[in-house]
């Protein structure tokens, strides 16, 4: 395998990986995902407020202009919602703020899923909470829990479509869904983007990736690095389908293997964007990082030959 070394020492910002168009708006392909900032719901505290704030920040600094986020995204004490809000306003003109709806989420945790006509109040309620007259991207989040639910989708998303008629939302995606569903959505209204979990060793959706790239329609995948799960470490070295590989190539760039990992997944299409989360400076100053990666033929061939995990 020929070496391709890339300085890692320095933090490039988030438009070293390219930009790509959200409906009328141009976001880089490096963006934040902001779910883990207050903490997650089985860590024993929530993150530190100022901690969660300085990251935010230093995202915009880094050139971050694409935030994923949710008003389901919540600890007892602390709502990724609010902690947007406050850290950046006034936002910056070019900020693309993305959030979702369906799953509606108790003050205990549990989850149900939105009728239809409750929509309208789950995109009122984030508009409300990050402190805008609009939302730039609703993605309408599929399945009530993390398994994706076949089916219909028609009446969910017809009735965002309504609600984007009405000026309360700029741009539509969908979430945890199905090739069928995608097709289903596009029939009914614009769709900007596709957010599925996807990862070099959970590969279960090349379809979609391809679907999209056909129709100019960004794939966003979740979790690429799978940190955000229990007992997940930082750096993504816990996944051990690939580990040797994935070290390999990281080694040669003097970079991490979750930062191989989400170079890997940008190299998938000029049509996917990365949204990796954290609630530290210093994870996030990495990732951002991984976007000025860039990854030899020899490297993407051994990192293909991984298969999925499980």
């Amino acid at each position: 395998m020929a070496t391709h070394t890339t300085d890692m020492n320095s933090t490039p910002t988030a438009g070293a990986a390219g930009t790509w168009q959200l409906g009328d708006r141009t976001v880089n392909r490096m963006g934040f995902g902001a779910m883990r900032l207050p903490g997650m719901p089985w860590d024993e505290k929530p993150r530190d407020r100022a901690d969660a704030i300085a990251v935010l920040r230093r995202a915009i600094e880094l050139g971050v202009n694409h935030i994923d986020t949710a008003s389901f995204y919540f600890v007892p004490t602390r709502s990724v919602n609010e902690l947007i809000s406050t850290a950046l306003q006034p936002y910056p003109d070019d900020l693309v703020i993305t959030t979702k709806v369906g799953p509606a989420r108790s003050r205990d945790g549990a989850f149900e899923y939105a009728r239809p006509e409750q929509l309208r109040g789950q995109v009122e309620e984030n508009i409300r909470q990050l402190g805008l007259d609009h939302l730039d991207v609703v993605n309408l989040r599929c399945g009530a829990a993390m398994d994706k639910v076949p089916g219909s989708i028609a009446d969910h998303f017809g009735a965002l479509a309504e609600l984007r008629d009405a000026g309360l939302i700029r741009h539509l995606g969908v979430s945890n869904v199905v090739a069928e569903q995608l097709t289903e959505a596009m029939s009914i209204a614009p769709v900007v983007c596709v957010q599925n979990r996807y990862g070099l060793t959970e590969r279960q959706d090349e379809d979609l990736v391809e679907l999209c790239g056909r129709h100019r329609i960004a794939f966003v995948p979740f979790f690429a690095v799978a940190t955000s799960l229990p007992g997940a470490t930082p750096d993504g070295s816990h996944i051990a389908t690939g580990q040797a590989e994935v070290a390999k190539v990281a080694e040669a760039h003097g970079a991490t293997p979750a930062q191989v990992r989400i170079a890997w997944t940008l190299h998938r299409g000029e049509h996917v964007l990365a949204i990796p989360g954290t609630g530290t400076r210093a994870h996030l100053e990495e990732n951002i990082a991984a976007g000025g990666l860039r990854l030899s033929t020899d490297e993407l061939a051994l990192l293909d030959g991984i298969t999925e995990a499980g």
